[in-house]
């Protein structure tokens, strides 16, 4: 289905309007009127695109503000911009497998972070033995913050079961934890306190933040190997009027995650818990078990998010709830849901 304006808490579909509860605009932030001004003003400011190497002599301080931010907002030492998710986690692969010499991944992670050669941490639902022998060498596990189909963080204590033989790096992807989890919204990277050598964390930026570009965070070591890495100097950075607006949007980002918050728990007070769907209070993806319910709720008006991510794979059918729904929106969805959940 097309559809010609941005699908907010309503979109037109062939001259009828439907609620949507689908797509990654998690703060609702696309087309919050305070934030779009500070992305029309800075876009007057900076260009609507800055096409120079990061490495250039000449430096766009827009840069260090909105990675100053990202910084202090997500708990972590240091951080890189750059124009996507899925760069920020190629170029994080890129710089690991020159010091790594076996990667481990948790399920099926995501394209951003996959590497050829990776092996599972878990077999047969145990975990996999080559992490527990006593070779020395330096591994490096891969996993998605929120793994698909699930709506609670990946569990990563089994990480301490790893051999100490082990020198271990954990990369996380945070594209659907960033902004959502976490005291604000900061994430999950701040609270793993596990024993391991280094963590890094690659994010979209254009799901919960609103703003087309990735970013990497780790300690100010891994990030100024990132700034020096090849990749890093070819590429164009990420559009320094959307990095600034990261930094001038400090104060709407906790109060849109409030609202988030606050729609989540509205829900989980009226909805009827049932096997046929996953749901959890503090994360604002509602998977379907039972793809029936999708052709109710399009009855119904409603229009939720359902795709393939890889061929031969059955579609990942969710409900997207974002800040910007209405009690009366979330009513009407839960009515359906229960009552579909009483038939």
């Amino acid at each position: 289905m097309n559809v010609n304006q941005f699908p907010d808490r309503m979109i037109e579909i062939d001259q009828e309007q439907y609620l949507y509860f689908g797509g990654t605009a998690y703060l609702g932030l696309s087309t919050n009127r305070a934030f779009q001004e500070l992305v029309v003003k800075n876009i007057l400011k900076w260009g609507t695109t800055y096409g120079s190497s990061r490495n250039a002599n000449v430096k766009v301080t827009a840069y260090e503000n909105g990675e100053i931010f990202l910084a202090n907002y997500s708990k972590v030492e240091a951080v890189a911009t750059v124009s996507s998710g899925m760069l920020a986690g190629k170029l994080v692969i890129d710089e690991l497998k020159k010091q790594t010499d076996t990667f481990f991944h948790f399920g099926d992670v995501h394209t951003a972070i996959q590497t050829n050669n990776s092996l599972p941490v878990f077999i047969a639902g145990k975990i996999n033995s080559t992490l527990l022998d006593d070779k020395e060498e330096k591994i490096t596990i891969l996993t998605d913050g929120v793994p698909s189909f699930e709506t609670n963080p990946v569990e990563l204590n089994i990480l301490r079961e790893i051999s100490k033989k082990k020198e271990i790096t954990l990369l996380i992807d945070e594209s659907h934890s960033l902004g959502i989890l976490g005291k604000n919204g900061c994430g999950i990277y701040s609270e793993i306190n596990l024993p391991i050598k280094r963590k890094i964390m690659v994010s979209s930026l254009g799901k919960a933040f609103g703003l087309t570009g990735g970013v990497i965070a780790s300690d100010a070591s891994f990030i100024d190997q990132i700034k020096k890495s090849e990749i890093f100097a070819s590429a164009a950075g990420m559009n320094p009027a959307f990095v600034q607006t990261l930094a001038d949007a400090a104060e709407i980002y906790p109060k849109q995650h409030q609202k988030l918050l606050e729609n989540l728990k509205y829900i989980d007070e009226k909805l009827i818990k049932n096997d046929f769907i996953k749901f959890d209070k503090n994360y604002p993806l509602i998977y379907l078990k039972d793809k029936n319910v999708i052709d109710v709720l399009a009855e119904n008006k409603i229009i939720i998010a359902s795709f393939k991510y890889k061929q031969n794979a059955d579609n990942l059918n969710r409900i997207v709830v974002t800040a910007n729904h209405l009690p009366e929106d979330l009513d009407k969805l839960i009515m359906i849901l229960n009552d579909y959940n009483l038939k």
